[in-house]
């Protein structure tokens, strides 16, 4: 039963880094595929951010519709879905074709990582949990980071299609290894439809929601700038840069892993303290920034720590909702992608108002804003309680 869970949550994790992949790997290749299609480079952006939005869009909705359905086959229709629109934008042949290939998978983005999440805490006892999501964080982090230089590293050395081929590769073996390997999982004690939506009348929910969309816009709100930081204020040259951003990669996946240790044994404190820990490390990064031996040791912790936020979010969120697990990581998926949306916009305000150094004041405002949400929480961070199926 051991080795079974393990395979389970390792397959999880794959499923979770094709998706994420799909979603986040084009960023390397965009260049190309505004060449390819013979469009402007901000028309090209439009394949990174509408995708985002339909996530955002789905996010609280699709869950919820399949929630009573065989987890199993829900899993397998999604990955479907992605490995049909990956076969698609390979052989698009238009820019019009190539946007629909990647919107229409990215309304069921959300269903299939909501899943992930809470079967993985299903699969466990309560109190391992918090480590189960956490190793299917780590397919969250490697396809955000990883996705990127794999997708850009294969469009140069070999082709675009071969770079869009290697997403669809990547679903492909994850559609086979759950079909193959993952057992059936029937929906057992169905909520209805209005038992979920009733968790939105509840004051934590929202409360909760807020919290993750602030927590979520004090990461992205600087990182989507971190290139740029790199190089207007620490000097540094194209190789260095493409260092750290591996560095901050890498020490994602380890805040993934010492997250769930920490949740599962001091949640409270984790949760209380990571807006001053995140605030500390921007303070260094404003005061620190024109120095490059310092800016290895703050990317280092920066990365552990957004690694470990994203759990703490996910945290947050189903913990408020734990009797409507689907819908709740909807709501979190939901809430992560409107915060980088907002954060991402408020960084750039900061850069084109005050200069690129100044981007940490968008951190350090959705830190103050998000510490103010989180003293609202009554519940003080009850551990989720686990449902059956």
């Amino acid at each position: 039963m051991t080795n079974q869970k393990h395979l389970l949550i390792f397959i999880l994790t794959l499923g979770v880094f094709g998706i994420l992949n799909t979603e986040m790997g084009v960023i390397g290749i965009l260049p190309s595929l505004a060449e390819h299609f013979d469009v402007s480079i901000s028309q090209a952006g439009w394949l990174v951010s509408l995708f985002a939005i339909g996530v955002a869009v789905s996010g609280p909705t699709m869950p919820l519709l399949f929630s009573g359905i065989n987890r199993k086959k829900v899993m397998l229709l999604v990955l479907g879905v992605f490995v049909a629109g990956n076969v698609v934008s390979v052989w698009a042949p238009t820019f019009t074709v190539a946007l629909l290939a990647r919107v229409i998978p990215a309304f069921f983005h959300p269903v299939y990582c909501s899943l992930a999440f809470t079967v993985a805490a299903n699969s466990v006892t309560e109190e391992e949990a918090p480590k189960a999501v956490s190793k299917v964080f780590i397919g969250v982090s490697a396809g955000m980071v990883v996705g990127v230089p794999i997708a850009s590293f294969m469009a140069s050395a070999f082709s675009l299609q071969m770079a869009m081929i290697f997403f669809a590769v990547v679903n492909g073996m994850v559609f086979l290894a759950t079909l193959l390997f993952v057992p059936s999982m029937p929906v057992e004690g169905r909520l209805s439809y209005g038992a979920q939506l009733s968790i939105v009348k509840k004051p934590i929910t929202w409360i909760s929601a807020a919290a993750v969309l602030l927590l979520n816009s004090a990461v992205f709100g600087v990182y989507s700038y971190f290139a740029e930081y790199l190089k207007a204020v620490t000097h540094m040259s194209p190789n260095p840069i493409s260092f750290l951003l591996f560095l901050y990669g890498g020490a994602n996946m380890v805040g993934n892993v010492l997250a769930g240790k920490l949740l599962t044994k001091h949640a409270i404190k984790w949760v209380g303290s990571f807006p001053f820990a995140l605030g500390g490390v921007y303070l260094a990064l404003f005061l620190l920034g024109p120095f490059s031996q310092p800016m290895v040791v703050i990317t280092l912790i920066w990365g552990i720590l957004a690694g470990m936020g994203g759990n703490l979010n996910q945290y947050l969120m189903t913990s408020a909702a734990p009797e409507a697990p689907d819908f709740a990581n909807g709501l979190f998926l939901s809430s992560t992608n409107v915060g980088t949306t907002l954060g991402a916009a408020a960084g750039g305000f900061f850069i084109t108002g005050m200069g690129t150094s100044y981007v940490v004041i968008a951190g350090f405002l959705s830190i103050l804003l998000s510490f103010a949400v989180l003293t609202l929480r009554k519940d003080r961070f009850a551990p989720t309680r686990k449902l059956p199926g």
